[in-house]
Formats: structure tokens, C-alpha cells, sequence
């Protein structure tokens, strides 16, 4: 009898006992529904064929596995026919190898990535001529031999090409600073050196570095893959290796080809947005003209024009945000929110010091170069900040104070009331109701005329600001000139100096008396006294003339 003849009589005797044993085989499945057992995968040399899944003639997948391997082996071991078919059996399909039935595939047994158990069938039949395959390789002496030689000859290649990549790494290190110091020469503005040759050879040593282990690892991979794959065992690992890293490839440029037309739009969006800003710092550069726009001028377009490219860039942004690479993702939305928490909890204080200079900067309560007096802090405004505004004291000394300390206090500015360039100088000086007021008067403004840098128009002027118990109070105050030439604690030094010198000269005592008990005579200022000099009677001052 042929082979035809045993293969159609092993498929009359399957239909047969499939009939026989139908109830059993359905209340299998029923039994199965109600708890299923675990799939079993059919694994021969080490090269797996069919998962099995369903149970089926009352025999679980780990029956059936079993019954398949021992049927498949001792085929294999044997000197019969070896060749494999699949011939239908209702709605399943039956493997044979040889004339023998290997397995049985059912519907039952499609895992999550199979849709026909037809595809699957012909999947398994095919894994199956694998085996067979293998299994005559393995056992030819010839094969072996001429895949040892292939990876001999792979081995050596492999030692040859890391010797080339590492080789090539040591000359490139030996070339690159003469390379750096023959190109650093034109990277040179004036006598100043652009870059530091000796940082940028750490960071190109180490890009090396980076990329000749990266070669070494490559290699590496595809060395073992390719000698794993020589020998029929080991076989499918070299596959899966391969496998994976053109998954991995795949993966990475699938990432890539679809991350471009949302990096596309993300561009776009950035493009317009520098657009806007430029546009923007142009039209309020017009607007600053004087006599355009009140709060905008030379002070408020700087920081006016930051706040606007800021909102501008933070809209777009948010525009761009969802169009970005990984938006979606999980992690992504996790640091998102964790900068986000960071940066409310930690820069509270930062966005109060912002607001701050921009109320500064907005009511323009300071200007660089103006004198003020900040709660027991006085000096010269050299740089209004953000965040700090810079002042520079007459003693020599630099003092950098927050915005919200200058909000939050009386600020003096002795330089915005003044006629032309110049600041406000002003002392106090208490003398006894026996001195008469217009002497005072008199020897204050003598003392004024006598200080180089305090300027005669306006002309300096003296206020009684109080009637004390035993004093009254003489404030003399002027104006200076800021580069005349010296800063105002050395100007108000020779002030001082000038007024004793001045009350020294007319026999004025620079004193405040305090009540002990009452005087011999009475401390009153004779008429005849009123106009003692330097004071003049000019027809106009004091009560009753």
C-alpha cells in the first residue's frame, strides 16, 4: 500500500473517533469555559512550534504537548518519512508528520495575536519543517563543521573590526588637538580666545569615547547573533536576537516619522511666535516716542517689551504643547506637574520680588541716577532690577536692596523735585531762642554759598520746622549738582564744616540748652538785634515790618 493510501485511512480513523467521541469533546469545552487551563507552548531542539490552549478529547494542553513531543521525537529518531501536512478536520486542522499525527489544532487554541486557524496551522506545519530541518543539520557532521568555520572566520572578523574602531578612537585623540589649536586660531575676537581648547578636547574625548564603546557593543550584538544563528540549536536565539533589534529599529524610526508632523506644527507655531514678538518690540519702540503713549517711554519699553514677548512665548507654548513628542505619555504629564509644583512652592518669593520691580518700575518711583533715601539707606540709584534695585552710597559703599523692602517703606527722593540735573541736600541744626532767627538764617545760606557743588539757583533755602521747648529747629535745604564732583556724604561733610566755620566767625554757639531752672534775664532777642549780622534788613522780614 503507498503513502497515499496510510494518510487516507489515518484521516478516515480521525473523523471516526472525532464522531464517537463528540459529547466528550463538547463537555470538555464546557468544562474548559468554566475554568480554562493554562496554555502550554510545544517546544522541540529548542525551537518553539504551536501554544496550546484548549482542551481537547478530554486532554489538556499540557496532555496534548506531551503527546505531541513524544510523537514528534520518536518520528524524528526514526528512519520513516519525515514530511509534514496539515488536512482539515471540520473546523480544526490536523498536523501530521510523516503518517503520523503530531497535533491538533482547534479555534479554541487561537492566542490574542491570531485571527484564522488556518494562519495558525500553516504557522505550526511551517515551525514543524523547521525542526525537521534542524534536526538533519544537526546530525551532519559536514554542517557543523562548515558552521564552526563560519564562526571562526565571524570571530575574527569581529576581533579585527574592534581593533579598527578602538585603533581608529587612539589616532583621532592623538589628531584632534592639533586639529583644535589650527581652528581655535580664527575662532579669536581681538586677543580674546572664543573657546577654551582644553575643555573642548575633554568633551570631544569623551564623544569618542561614547561612540567607539557604542560601535563595540554593535559589533558585539550582531557577532553573537550571527554565530548563534549557525548552529541549530541555538538558532532561534540568534533569531530572536535579530528580532529584537529590528524591532527596536522599527520602534525607533516608527517614534521618529511620527513624531515629524507633530514637531512640524510645533515649529510653525514657534516660528510665528518669534514673528509676533519681533513685531510687537518694533511697535512699541514707535509707541515709546514721546508725546504717543504717557506710561510708555524710555523706562517702562524694556521691561514692557519682555512682559509681551513672555506672553507671547508662554501662549505658544501651550499652543505647542500637546503637538510635542512623549505630550501624551504618562511621564510626560508626571515631570509636568512636578516642575509645575516646584515652581509654585518655591518661587512664591521670586514672583514677589518680580511684581514689586514692575510697580517700581511702572509708578516710577526710583530712576537710575536719582538720590533717595530707602528706610536708613541713602544713596544714588545706579541700576533698577526685576528683582533688586543696586544703590550706591556715598561712602563708597554698594548696597543691593529687594523691590518688596522699597514697597513696603517710605522711600525719599531728593533728586525728583529739583530744577534741572542735581539732588535735594538738606541738614538740620538747632539753636537757642537768644540767637536771632535771621542770623541763623544768614549764617546757614553763607555756608551754603561757600560749599563747591551746591548751586546758587535755586537759592538755598532755610525753614524754622519747629518751635521746640528750648530750641527751635533750622533746616537748610539745597540743591547740588551730582558731578560736582563728589558724592553727596563727601558734600554734606564740607557743609557741616562750613557752618561752624560760619557760626565760629560771628561768636554763634552751636548748642541746644535744656531747661535747668530761670534765667538772671530774660532770653529774648532785643529789636535792635534783629538784623545782627550777616542778616539785612531788606524792609520786608520779620513780624511787623
Amino acid at each position: 500500500m503507498g503513502k497515499g493510501t496510510y494518510s487516507w485511512i489515518g484521516a478516515c480513523l480521525g473523523l471516526a473517533w472525532l464522531a464517537l467521541s463528540w459529547p466528550a469533546w463538547a463537555q470538555e469545552g464546557a468544562t474548559e469555559t468554566a475554568a480554562p487551563a493554562p496554555a502550554v507552548e510545544l517546544k522541540i531542539a529548542n525551537r518553539g512550534i504551536v501554544t496550546l490552549r484548549d482542551t481537547l478529547l478530554g486532554e489538556t494542553p499540557e496532555t496534548r504537548v506531551a503527546r505531541a513531543e513524544a510523537v514528534i521525537r520518536e518520528v524524528l529518531e526514526g528512519t520513516e518519512e519525515k514530511e509534514v501536512r496539515l488536512d482539515t478536520i471540520q473546523n480544526s486542522y490536523l498536523v501530521l508528520l510523516g503518517d503520523r499525527r503530531a497535533f491538533i489544532l482547534s479555534p479554541q487554541d487561537l492566542g490574542p495575536g491570531d485571527s484564522d486557524v488556518q494562519q495558525a496551522a500553516e504557522a505550526a506545519a511551517k515551525n514543524l519543517r523547521r525542526v525537521v530541518e534542524e534536526t538533519r543539520e544537526a546530525r551532519s557532521f559536514r554542517f557543523l563543521l562548515t558552521a564552526t568555520g563560519f564562526s571562526a572566520a565571524a570571530t575574527l572578523l569581529y576581533v579585527l573590526l574592534l581593533r579598527l574602531v578602538f585603533h581608529t578612537r587612539r589616532k583621532l585623540l592623538g589628531l584632534l588637538p592639533k586639529a583644535m589649536r589650527r581652528h581655535s586660531r580664527a575662532l579669536r575676537i581681538g586677543e580674546t580666545q572664543l573657546l577654551d581648547t582644553s575643555n573642548l578636547f575633554t568633551v570631544f574625548k569623551r564623544l569618542l569615547a561614547l561612540v567607539s564603546w557604542a560601535l563595540a557593543l554593535l559589533l558585539t550584538y550582531e557577532w553573537l547573533s550571527f554565530v548563534l544563528e549557525r548552529f541549530p540549536y541555538t538558532r532561534p536565539w540568534g533569531e530572536s536576537l535579530n528580532r529584537y533589534l529590528v524591532q527596536l529599529v522599527t520602534y525607533l524610526l516608527d517614534a521618529i516619522v511620527g513624531a515629524i508632523p507633530g514637531l512640524v506644527i510645533a515649529l510653525a507655531i514657534f516660528f510665528i511666535a518669534r514673528g509676533v514678538s519681533g513685531f510687537i518690540r518694533r511697535l512699541l519702540q514707535r509707541m515709546a516716542a514721546p508725546g504717543t503713549i504717557s506710561w510708555l517711554n524710555h523706562e517702562t519699553l524694556q521691561p514692557t517689551t519682555r512682559l509681551t514677548s513672555l506672553a507671547i512665548w508662554l501662549f505658544a507654548f501651550a499652543m505647542a504643547y500637546p503637538y510635542l513628542p512623549g505630550a501624551e505619555t504618562e511621564a510626560f504629564k508626571g515631570l509636568s506637574v512636578l516642575i509645575g509644583l516646584m515652581i509654585s512652592l518655591g518661587a512664591s518669593s521670586v514672583v514677589g520680588q518680580a511684581a514689586a520691580g514692575l510697580i517700581l518700575t511702572y509708578t516710577r518711583t526710583l530712576r537710575p541716577g536719582e538720590f533717595v533715601r530707602v528706610g536708613e539707606h541713602e544713596g544714588t540709584v545706579t541700576e533698577l532690577g526685576m528683582f533688586t534695585t543696586t544703590i550706591r552710597t556715598g561712602l563708597g559703599e554698594v548696597l543691593t536692596i529687594p523691590n518688596s523692602m522699597i514697597t513696603g517703606s517710605v522711600t525719599k527722593n531728593y533728586s525728583r523735585v529739583v530744577q534741572g540735573v542735581g539732588y535735594v541736600v538738606d541738614t538740620v541744626v538747632t539753636i537757642g531762642y537768644d540767637t536771632p532767627w535771621r542770623q541763623v538764617e544768614a549764617m546757614l545760606k553763607e555756608a551754603a554759598r561757600r560749599t563747591p557743588g551746591i548751586l546758587q539757583k535755586p537759592v538755598p533755602q532755610v525753614f524754622q520746622t519747629a518751635l521746640s521747648d528750648f530750641y527751635p529747629e533750622y533746616r537748610l535745604v539745597a540743591q547740588a549738582v551730582p558731578s560736582e564732583p563728589r558724592p553727596r556724604a563727601e558734600l554734606l561733610s564740607m557743609l557741616h564744616a562750613n557752618i561752624q566755620d560760619v557760626f565760629n566767625e560771628y561768636g554763634v554757639q552751636i548748642m541746644s540748652p535744656h531747661y535747668l531752672g530761670d534765667p538772671a534775664q530774660e532770653k529774648s532777642v532785643p529789636r535792635d538785634r534783629w538784623f545782627a549780622a550777616p542778616a539785612r534788613d531788606e524792609g520786608s522780614e520779620g513780624p511787623g515790618r
